[in-house]
Protein backbone atom coordinates (compact mmCIF):
# COMPACT_ATOMS: atom_id res chain seq x y z
CA UNK A 1 0.00 0.00 0.00
CA UNK A 2 1.35 3.41 -0.88
CA UNK A 3 2.21 5.97 1.79
CA UNK A 4 -0.25 8.45 0.26
CA UNK A 5 -3.19 6.05 0.65
CA UNK A 6 -2.03 5.22 4.16
CA UNK A 7 -1.92 8.90 5.04
CA UNK A 8 -5.24 9.67 3.37
CA UNK A 9 -7.15 6.82 4.99
CA UNK A 10 -5.71 7.54 8.42
CA UNK A 11 -6.45 11.25 8.08
CA UNK A 12 -10.04 10.57 7.03
CA UNK A 13 -10.41 8.03 9.83
CA UNK A 14 -9.03 10.39 12.48
CA UNK A 15 -11.21 13.25 11.25
CA UNK A 16 -14.36 11.12 11.22
CA UNK A 17 -13.68 9.62 14.66
CA UNK A 18 -13.05 13.06 16.11
CA UNK A 19 -16.43 14.26 14.81
CA UNK A 20 -18.32 10.98 15.45
CA UNK A 21 -16.77 9.20 18.45
CA UNK A 22 -19.56 6.60 18.75
CA UNK A 23 -19.59 5.51 15.11
CA UNK A 24 -19.43 1.78 14.44
CA UNK A 25 -16.60 0.21 12.48
CA UNK A 26 -19.12 -0.91 9.88
CA UNK A 27 -20.32 2.69 9.44
CA UNK A 28 -16.72 3.87 9.22
CA UNK A 29 -15.96 1.31 6.52
CA UNK A 30 -19.00 2.40 4.55
CA UNK A 31 -18.26 6.11 4.97
CA UNK A 32 -14.60 5.75 3.97
CA UNK A 33 -15.18 3.21 1.21
CA UNK A 34 -12.84 0.56 2.58
CA UNK A 35 -13.33 -2.92 4.01
CA UNK A 36 -14.36 -3.57 7.59
CA UNK A 37 -11.09 -5.48 8.05
CA UNK A 38 -9.11 -2.42 6.93
CA UNK A 39 -10.95 -0.23 9.45
CA UNK A 40 -10.31 -2.75 12.21
CA UNK A 41 -6.62 -2.89 11.27
CA UNK A 42 -6.31 0.93 11.17
CA UNK A 43 -8.08 1.42 14.51
CA UNK A 44 -5.88 -1.22 16.13
CA UNK A 45 -2.79 0.47 14.67
CA UNK A 46 -3.86 3.93 15.87
CA UNK A 47 -4.60 2.54 19.32
CA UNK A 48 -1.19 0.83 19.51
CA UNK A 49 0.53 4.08 18.49
CA UNK A 50 -1.26 5.85 21.34
CA UNK A 51 -3.22 8.12 19.01
CA UNK A 52 -6.64 6.73 19.89
CA UNK A 53 -8.43 5.54 23.02
CA UNK A 54 -11.25 3.05 22.67
CA UNK A 55 -13.90 2.71 25.37
CA UNK A 56 -16.75 0.24 25.74
CA UNK A 57 -20.28 1.38 26.49
CA UNK A 58 -23.78 -0.07 26.26
CA UNK A 59 -25.82 1.34 23.41
CA UNK A 60 -29.61 1.64 23.33
CA UNK A 61 -29.99 -1.88 21.89
CA UNK A 62 -28.29 -3.39 24.97
CA UNK A 63 -25.22 -4.25 22.93
CA UNK A 64 -21.63 -3.39 23.67
CA UNK A 65 -20.44 -0.55 21.47
CA UNK A 66 -17.30 1.56 21.39
CA UNK A 67 -16.48 5.23 21.72
CA UNK A 68 -13.31 6.52 20.11
CA UNK A 69 -11.34 9.49 21.42
CA UNK A 70 -8.21 10.99 19.92
CA UNK A 71 -5.42 11.35 22.46
CA UNK A 72 -3.33 14.54 22.62
CA UNK A 73 -0.68 12.65 20.62
CA UNK A 74 -3.38 11.63 18.11
CA UNK A 75 -4.49 15.23 17.72
CA UNK A 76 -0.89 16.31 17.15
CA UNK A 77 -0.26 13.54 14.61
CA UNK A 78 -3.53 14.35 12.84
CA UNK A 79 -2.27 17.91 12.37
CA UNK A 80 1.01 16.61 10.91
CA UNK A 81 -0.78 14.20 8.58
CA UNK A 82 -3.11 17.01 7.50
CA UNK A 83 -0.15 19.23 6.62
CA UNK A 84 1.53 16.43 4.60
CA UNK A 85 -1.71 15.59 2.84
CA UNK A 86 -2.32 19.25 2.00
CA UNK A 87 1.19 19.58 0.51
CA UNK A 88 0.57 16.46 -1.58
CA UNK A 89 -2.80 17.73 -2.83
CA UNK A 90 -1.33 21.14 -3.72
CA UNK A 91 1.39 19.40 -5.71
CA UNK A 92 -1.23 17.28 -7.49
CA UNK A 93 -3.25 20.41 -8.22
CA UNK A 94 -0.26 22.27 -9.66
CA UNK A 95 0.68 19.29 -11.84
CA UNK A 96 -2.87 19.06 -13.12
CA UNK A 97 -3.00 22.80 -13.72
CA UNK A 98 0.17 22.58 -15.86
CA UNK A 99 -1.21 19.62 -17.78
CA UNK A 100 -4.45 21.50 -18.49
CA UNK A 101 -2.50 24.52 -19.75
CA UNK A 102 -0.46 22.27 -22.06
CA UNK A 103 -3.60 20.57 -23.39
CA UNK A 104 -5.26 23.94 -23.99
CA UNK A 105 -2.27 25.05 -26.04
CA UNK A 106 -2.40 21.85 -28.07
CA UNK A 107 -6.11 22.22 -28.72
CA UNK A 108 -5.90 25.91 -29.64
CA UNK A 109 -3.07 25.13 -32.08
CA UNK A 110 -5.17 22.56 -33.96
CA UNK A 111 -8.34 24.63 -34.32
Amino acid sequence: MSQIFYTEIHLKLLRHLEENPQVSQRELAEHLGVSLGKINYCIKSLKEKGWLKVRNFKNSNNKIAYAYKLTPKGISEKAKITARYLRHKIQEYETLENEIATLRQEVSGTL
